[in-house]
């Protein structure tokens, strides 16, 4: 007998969910746990990972993850988890394998959201992990718990209240090394969210302007009014938005006398993860190795 993988879950996931209006993410996992391993030898239900975190509800947990990727469940509210009509429709069929999920337009869609491959990034699939080493195995693992918190985060920024994602990227651009900020009124802006100081000092300023959308692109006639709105104290602005720019907006502000920045979704999700701002650390791993000199002694 061995612990399920995180793909053994699926089905036992969304047959816990069927009776339910939602559950909280940990009582999903113990009940799954209850309901479908309690067969598993003592040591195994226990079994830790290096972090101390148990291996089976760890599993579980993950299962959860991929399910929301591809829409089989949703999370109602923080915290809570649902079954949805999509994962009903599976229920009827009894079976989803890793391949089913990564053949689905939706899981796909998803991976998509937030680009994080890096030149020779290492991607593992199911059928070669034998061949990979040890360090490809801690990659590929990291880089796609990483995915998983971007798309997570991007989720959240197009959810929060415009205003609140205004104030996010004034912090993060505080966090990024900027002077202070100063938050624009909330209505006759002329399109001006914040203005930071590009030193500590203030001896210049930047113009901000975040455009929380889901699923719009940022057009040229918003560069545009941007551009026009910035006094003649500054010639340079970031714009920031949780979608993207069409090609007339990119045009627009590559040609504009003004310095204009353009930060995307899957850019401001890299900036948040690498300077801190809306993640925090959960575990710290160490990877130990032999130290020759200390075995050098005279």
């Amino acid at each position: 007998m061995e612990i399920p993988k995180y793909h053994q879950t699926f089905i036992p996931i969304l047959e816990t969910l069927i009776a339910e209006d939602s559950l909280n993410s940990r009582e999903l996992a113990i009940r799954v746990r209850d309901k479908y391993y309690t067969e598993l030898p003592k040591e195994l239900l226990n079994k830790k990972t290096s972090s101390g975190a148990n291996v089976l509800i760890d599993r579980i947990g993950w299962g959860k993850s991929y399910l929301k990727m591809a829409k089989f469940v949703s999370y109602p509210q923080r915290g809570r988890v649902q079954l949805t009509e999509k994962g009903r429709r599976i229920l009827d069929i009894g079976e989803l394998s890793i391949q089913d999920l990564k053949n689905d337009k939706d899981f796909i869609k998803h991976r998509e959201s937030v680009q994080i491959k890096k030149e020779n990034e290492v991607e593992l699939e199911t059928d070669n992990v034998d061949n990979a080493s040890p360090q490809d195995l801690i990659d590929s693992g990291f880089a796609t718990i990483e995915a998983e918190v971007k798309t997570e985060l991007l989720e959240k920024l197009k959810e929060i209240d415009p205003y609140y994602f205004e104030k996010v990227i004034l912090i993060l651009l505080k966090k990024m090394g900027y002077g202070d900020f100063i938050e624009t009124s909330k209505s006759g802006d002329g399109g001006i969210d914040g203005i930071i100081n590009e030193d500590k000092l203030g001896l210049e300023r930047i113009y901000t302007q975040a455009k929380r959308y889901n699923e719009n692109k940022v057009r040229e006639k918003d560069i545009r009014n941007f551009i026009g709105a910035m006094s003649g104290d500054t010639k340079k602005g970031v714009f920031i938005t949780t979608s993207s720019f069409d090609d007339s907006a990119i045009k627009k502000a590559r040609e504009a006398h003004h310095t204009i920045i353009l930060i995307d979704g899957p850019k401001l999700v890299e900036l948040m993860h690498q300077f801190n701002v809306g993640v925090q650390i959960k575990t710290i791993y160490e990877v130990k190795e032999v130290d020759n000199d200390f075995f050098e002694g005279e």
